[in-house]
């Protein structure tokens, strides 16, 4: 690809600016619907599957920038290809479960079209990220009429939060070069996460059996709950010393 003039982005930038704004717009109307259903849970049901919410929109440097690392033109239609996290939204859950649940509430609204669905949640990545991504449209009507807009929305627990932070400033401290054995240890660490994930799901579904089983089971709601987090903790403390044990083991080796 030829390299581009400085009126081509001087072009392009002045395009952009367009676009971002009709991505603000669409990643607004996700954000909205995503906020609705977490209030009515909390004001509704017994239980909210979202704990949190955020979003971002990438910068339009980060967006050029990612143009010339792929390689592909820089036209408004390849942009809209190439590019397709410029809006993004990322929900927290508290439990495995409450990822896939959240997802189907927001895909089967009338006027939300699913584009294109990444399970890392069923499907780790081989350095051990988990989440579910989602390439959505939304219509945004605008002065001249509607405009389908595209927006990820990533969907993660907690835990799976946590190490994706961790990881991504790892990766910026050393700029991708990754001693070996720190990122044996990431992957490591994505694997305690992804336990205690289906762990904590595991015991939940516990607590709401013996809630249906139990006729006082809501004066021991509380009781119930704290004998679940102290089997959590005690599930933890057990990984923590054999992972401990595996990287002294590891450790050794490398040294004979």
């Amino acid at each position: 690809m030829d390299s581009p003039t400085a009126e081509d982005i001087q072009v392009l930038r002045r395009e952009m600016s367009r676009m971002f704004m009709h991505y603000k717009f669409g990643m607004n109307e996700v954000l909205t619907k995503i906020n609705i259903l977490r209030e009515e849970f909390a004001h509704v049901h017994d239980y909210n599957p979202i704990e949190s919410v955020s979003s971002r929109l990438k910068s339009p440097d980060s967006v050029l920038e990612k143009i010339q690392r792929k390689g592909c033109t820089y036209s408004k239609e390849d942009l809209a290809i190439h590019v397709r996290d410029i809006a993004g939204i990322r929900v927290t859950c508290s439990f495995v479960k409450d990822i896939y649940r959240v997802r189907d509430l927001l895909i089967q609204q009338q006027d939300i079209t699913l584009v294109d669905e990444r399970d890392y949640v069923a499907h780790p990545k081989s350095n051990g990220y988990s989440s579910l991504h989602l390439i959505v449209t939304v219509p945004v009507f605008l002065s001249d009429g509607p405009k389908d807009v595209m927006v990820e929305v990533q969907i993660r627990t907690i835990a799976m939060d946590f190490w994706a932070s961790l990881e991504h400033k790892i990766y910026y401290k050393y700029r991708g070069k990754v001693p070996v054995q720190l990122d044996e240890e990431l992957k490591q660490a994505a694997d305690i996460a992804t336990r205690l994930d289906y762990k904590m799901q595991a015991l939940k579904e516990q607590v709401d059996a013996l809630a249906l089983e139990d006729p006082e089971a809501p004066s021991r709601k509380d009781e119930m709950q704290r004998e679940a987090i102290d089997r959590l903790l005690r599930f933890s403390l057990e990984i923590a010393d054999n992972d401990k044990a595996k990287s002294a083991a590891f450790k050794a080796e490398e040294q004979r």
